[in-house]
């Protein structure tokens, strides 16, 4: 199979499993920085949204997207590592039954090689794992972004999944933050992912007024119902480039072999030069130093 054809074959898989999947890429908009207003102590209030960098609106107040840093000019190797926390809406019975949509283990492991990494969560995974939704959003090493509540998509023709009709997109995601509130999550930052990473202008009108920032990716694990840990991590030092942003997985039922390719993953980029970061550090950089 061909490198082209994999990575296809791998995003078809994505959507099927109800998880981040291919792109529809965007053209960045002029950037600025930005800074979300304070918050309430824990517990008293909105949950705490972190200090991040934030990107302009795009052309008529669209929603901006990012997808990966330009190289910066002293050519540091940065790259993003981003974990998708996926449970739909619908999703209760088989987590009833047993199937797990948490990897733990995983979250440890990003702990004890020292990776900072953002966690986008669904709202209802902070529902169903709250104890652990407040783990990772209570710890320095992550920040987590909004995933939407239900993780259906908010276009039409996104690899299968049901659509959240566009009157019912921004109450969607601020169910999602309400989860967050409710679990104790306090390390937010003003960050979506699109469920299926598909989107166009209506989308992103949609959400305009919550003033965050799309987040999509530029290297995909293929992390999604793989079962051999080694492609995986193949596939992502292949594609990695500084300034990348990686998206994977940390539910064990859709992408059972993470954890294990991070073992490789991790210490053969820190050998080839590369510092890992959060999604936030890379839109800083952006930010900081725009390049078109």
């Amino acid at each position: 199979m061909t490198t082209t054809a994999r990575k296809l074959l791998t995003v078809a898989l994505l959507g099927a499993a109800l998880t981040a999947c291919g792109s529809d890429p965007a053209t960045a908009p002029h950037q600025t920085a930005g800074k979300a207003a304070p918050s309430a102590p824990p517990g008293a209030g909105a949950p705490k949204t972190a200090i991040a960098a934030t990107l302009a609106p795009g052309p008529g107040g669209l929603t901006p997207v990012f997808e990966r840093a330009a190289r910066n000019p002293q050519g540091e190797k940065v790259v993003a590592l981003s974990f998708d926390a996926d449970m739909t809406a619908d999703q209760g019975p088989r987590a009833a039954g047993g199937e797990r949509f948490d990897n733990p283990a995983l979250i440890a492991d990003l702990k004890r090689l020292k990776v900072p990494a953002t966690v986008f969560m669904t709202g209802r995974w902070a529902q169903e794992y709250p104890a652990e939704a407040r783990a990772i959003g209570t710890d320095p090493t992550f920040e987590v972004g909004n995933h939407s509540y239900s993780h259906y998509a908010f276009k039409t023709d996104c690899y299968g999944l049901p659509v959240v009709e566009k009157d019912a997109m921004r109450a969607d995601v601020e169910k999602a933050t309400a989860q967050f509130k409710a679990a104790g999550v306090t390390n937010t930052v003003p960050y979506f992912r699109f469920p299926g990473g598909c989107y166009d202008d209506e989308t992103l009108r949609a959400l305009a007024p919550l003033k965050m920032t799309a987040v999509q990716w530029d290297v995909v694990s293929g992390d999604a119902f793989a079962k051999d840990a080694n492609a995986v991590a193949e596939q992502v030092l292949a594609g990695v480039k500084p300034g990348s942003l990686v998206v994977m997985h940390c539910t064990r039922s859709a992408a059972p072999v993470t954890d294990t390719a991070l073992q490789r993953i991790v210490p053969e980029l820190r050998k080839r030069g590369y510092r890992f970061v959060k999604v936030s550090d890379l839109i800083r950089s952006t930010v900081q130093n725009p390049q078109h």
